[in-house]
């Protein structure tokens, strides 16, 4: 089976860095499954799917990840989005709260981490996010910024 990161780096499974992947099948499974229960989980805790791909599309963007950008860009397109939520995706700041202040966390998160601190937390608590939401969208933003990492590394490693 194909899964999400293979997609992302281009894998298919007659490359041997496809195999290579499937000798810790728990890594694989672990990733997708965490892509899954990040982006669109059971129980959304009020972060709709539609706000998650859009925020997906933007560290997409940030980390300038082309495939994972058409692969957000699409997604997003079928969940139908509202205005605010496409220009979240694309890069927008001038947005509605919460909306803004979460745009300024996510690209504080995804390009100077080091930057970060406890009073950003304390901002999104100030918008309206409560402590669920709040570990919810740290999950989305981990799992973004690592997943095109893994991608940009097995395109890397594929293309030596």
């Amino acid at each position: 089976m194909i899964d999400a990161m293979d997609k992302a780096a281009g894998l298919s499974p007659d490359d041997a860095l496809f195999n290579a992947r499937r000798f810790r099948p728990e890594f694989v499974q672990g990733a997708e499954l965490c892509r899954l229960s990040v982006l669109t989980p059971a129980n959304g805790l009020g972060l709709e799917t539609a706000l998650r791909v859009a925020l997906a599309h933007r560290i997409a963007a940030l980390n300038a990840d082309q495939v994972l950008i058409a692969e957000y860009g699409a997604k997003l397109a079928e969940l139908q989005p509202t205005e605010q939520l496409l220009a979240l995706a694309h890069g927008a700041t001038d947005l509605d709260e919460p909306l803004a202040t979460i745009a300024r966390h996510v690209d504080l998160i995804t390009l100077t981490p080091i930057e970060a601190e406890a009073r950003h937390i304390a901002l999104l608590a100030q918008a309206g996010l409560n402590n669920p939401q709040i570990v919810a969208l740290s999950e989305v933003i981990a799992f973004v910024n690592f997943q095109t990492r893994v991608a940009t590394g097995l395109r890397l490693m594929r293309s030596a």
